[in-house]
């Protein structure tokens, strides 16, 4: 079982979030907007967070950032869950710190096999996983 904090200002995707993971047997946390998300992410430190781009009082982007670089469970892999599809924002939120990006409307199952994955990966092969990726995206943004 994992403890999954999903910060999304949605009220339907947060319910679909939860009861999926909960049917999973995961221990499920909500936030509405960003620094509730923070607040919630020092004070339950989650295994995972799943984190909207679009929201109210710090965006996704900079709850990310912010997150990246003071996670409160340094282990815990970052899931941006986004109807942002381009290929710029996959992007910036890789290099914000994010482990996956997977865009709405999802597959309820995928996002919580998504999840899994990157909690039961050994947080140094995460942590290589995320540099490649980084990396990746940086050499696609410029070009090549």
């Amino acid at each position: 079982m994992a403890r999954v904090l999903v910060i999304d200002d949605e009220p339907d995707v947060l319910l679909l979030c939860r009861v999926n993971l909960r049917h999973a047997g995961h221990e499920v946390f909500e936030a509405p907007d960003g620094e509730r998300g923070l607040e919630l992410a020092r004070e339950v430190r989650p295994d995972a967070v799943v984190i909207d781009l679009m929201l109210p009082a710090m965006d996704g982007f900079e709850l990310l950032r912010t997150l990246d670089i003071d996670r409160p469970n340094a282990d815990a892999p970052l899931l941006v869950l986004t109807a942002k599809a381009r290929e710029a924002d996959r992007v910036r939120c890789l290099r914000a710190g994010a482990d996956a990006f997977v865009t709405k409307p999802f597959v309820p199952d995928a996002l919580v096999a998504t999840i899994e994955a990157l909690v039961a990966m050994d947080p140094a092969d995460r942590a290589a996983k995320r540099a490649v990726e980084r990396a990746t995206a940086e050499a696609e943004e410029r070009g090549g």
